[in-house]
């Protein structure tokens, strides 16, 4: 097959020829390959780039080494010569609620960008990509995406659940403490025994969180092994993953099977119907849109909601259901529920895969039911709700839209008064005094990808309201993202954002707000007039940053319902 050209990339096969040429003029590149360990035969072996995202400040990246090191000899031993190479990498769960968290959506560009740099300033003839934080796998997939040199994703595998008098446990399970520790309903036994168990083991957030969903996507995608995105980290089979990962990749090496051929439009849609029917995380929608750029395949906002009405929530997985990921491993995992959508007619079986064959085949031996031995998976027949979670509210605070993730809600509609924070923390602290009440509408902007900068991450905020009680009865909408561990009556990214003269910097306390997630409205129910008086009065905030990365980003991202990226065509 043709390959296609991606920018800044070779669209031959074998591109260290640029390097490692026989002729004379290369004699200087072989020299200094020698003294890493290159000999005679390695100059006609295909060079592999490893991007390891090894890292000992978070659980999600700790187990990546072992990985990285079977992934290597795999490499080797099927033909390729690795060169391994550091990613840098920014964990959510620690850094939230602090000024860290600016970093978060920030570090999926510094992530794409040191691997194109990587691969592409050596001329590498294949990428391995391992990673397992939430920024990891989109800023892998970027690169993977504009380099299309052949490649395959790695995810270092989900954390095992935690125990507390024998209640499964994750990293949110901390942080709905906070909220119920303050509210009084928690005692400090049980605060202290949620804290000291959430996270027994290495690995990336047990539950269908942002991690978990993009792993579990890039298998739809087609750039992933099927059937390894939600193994444990720890595991045996984890490390297998990784070394059969290895071979495939040499294989596509050989007949060059780029992503491009890969990551197409129906791609992208098998991945984003696997996000709906798994209950995946509201990140999904902002990572796609920055995939699909990189891509360059042609995929808005409103696509989302296209393939949300016709794939139902088929998974029940935490947050807002009752399983974790391990759970969902065993009973089928991503292949049992691609194939139920396949033979619903919501999966295109036409779809490449870096196996080389088509989804369908891949498909052909998964049964077309899940086991009636388990419940984690429901049937095509029996969903847990008819249509998909990841709802695109549009309306005059949010043109360009934004996304309400709208599962576990008893009613998905309110109109209350606003409640306006020009920062998370201050909202965080309002919440802590329990100044919040049941239907208030929480207003937090200049959160947005230019205001923050950076879109943190309200995690700390919709979990201490639903530890005290008030997920269902509480509004909040942001600029800024949510946690894939979120749930309740939330809306983010909206768009335009505050700090580029967005209805939601107009909102004044008390304003009333509707977010109607059955009509996909988000209204202030202000006349027109008064908000163009408003606007006549309002003047952007100066930078939070005028200098270093964030100062950077903030001059380049764009909105967030284009994806928040940072190299858009001009």
């Amino acid at each position: 097959m043709a390959a296609k050209k991606a920018a800044g990339g070779a669209s031959a096969p074998n591109r260290r020829s640029q390097l490692i040429t026989k002729g004379p003029a290369r004699a200087p590149n072989r020299a200094m390959l020698r003294a890493v360990g290159f000999r005679d035969g390695d100059f006609d072996k295909p060079i592999i780039g490893v991007a390891n995202g090894h890292s000992t400040m978070n659980p999600c990246n700790a187990g990546i080494q072992p990985l990285v090191d079977r992934a290597m000899a795999a490499l080797e031993a099927a033909g390729g010569k690795p060169q391994v190479f550091g990613v840098p990498t920014v964990t959510d769960g620690i850094g939230m609620g602090t000024e860290a968290m600016k970093y978060s959506l920030v570090s999926r560009e510094v992530i794409a960008d040191a691997i194109e740099t990587s691969v592409n300033g050596q001329a590498m003839d294949g990428a391995l990509v391992v990673g397992g934080c939430d920024k990891n796998m989109p800023g892998g997939m970027m690169a993977i995406a504009r380099m299309n040199v052949p490649a395959i994703y790695v995810y270092a595998g989900t954390i095992k659940p935690g125990k507390w008098k024998g209640v499964d446990l994750t990293i949110v399970s901390a942080f709905e403490a906070v909220g119920a520790y303050s509210a009084g309903k928690m005692s400090e036994e049980d605060f202290i025994g949620i804290e000291k168990n959430a996270c027994p083991s290495v690995g990336a957030c047990g539950g269908m969180y942002t991690a978990n969903t993009m792993s579990s996507s890039f298998e739809a995608l087609g750039m992933s092994l099927l059937g390894s995105s939600q193994m444990a980290s720890p595991d045996a089979e984890k490390a297998d993953s990784a070394a059969e990962s290895a071979k495939v990749l040499v294989a596509a090496v050989r007949s060059n099977l780029r992503p491009r051929d890969i990551i197409t439009r129906k791609s992208i849609e098998n991945a984003v119907a696997l996000i709906m029917a798994t209950g995946g995380s509201t990140n999904g929608v902002l990572h796609y849109l920055a995939i699909a750029s990189a891509a360059g395949v042609k995929w808005t906002i409103d696509d989302f909601e296209r393939v949300r009405r016709k794939v139902p929530v088929l998974c029940d997985l935490k947050p807002s259901g009752k399983y974790v990921a391990v759970d969902f491993h065993r009973a089928g995992g991503v292949p049992q529920v691609l194939k139920i959508l396949l033979e619903n007619g919501a999966l295109h079986g036409d779809c490449m895969t870096i196996h080389g064959r088509t989804m369908a085949e891949m498909l052909r031996d998964v049964p077309a039911e899940p086991r009636k031995d388990q419940d984690v998976i429901r049937p095509w027949s029996k969903p847990i709700y008819r249509q998909g979670h990841l709802a695109i509210l549009k309306g005059n605070l949010a043109p360009e839209g934004c996304v309400a993730k709208i599962t576990g809600l008893k009613n998905p509609v309110i109109t209350g008064p606003a409640k306006c924070f020009d920062s998370e923390n201050a909202c965080m602290q309002a919440i802590m005094a329990r100044k919040i009440k049941a239907g208030d509408v929480i207003v937090i902007r200049y959160e947005g990808p230019k205001g923050g900068p950076g879109m943190q991450e309200m995690l700390a905020p919709t979990s201490a309201l639903i530890g005290q009680g008030l997920g269902e009865s509480v509004g909040l909408l942001t600029d800024g993202r949510f946690s894939g561990g979120t749930w309740g009556m939330v809306v983010g990214h909206v768009a335009p954002e505050a700090y580029a003269g967005g209805v939601i910097a107009l909102v004044k306390n008390g304003d009333s707000v509707t977010i109607d997630a059955k009509k996909q409205l988000i209204q202030l129910n202000v006349p027109a007039r008064e908000i163009a008086a408003r606007r006549k009065k309002w003047s952007a905030p100066k930078p939070r940053y005028t200098r270093g990365l964030l100062a950077k980003y903030m001059r380049l991202v764009s909105s967030a319902s284009k994806g928040a990226i940072t190299d858009s065509e001009t």
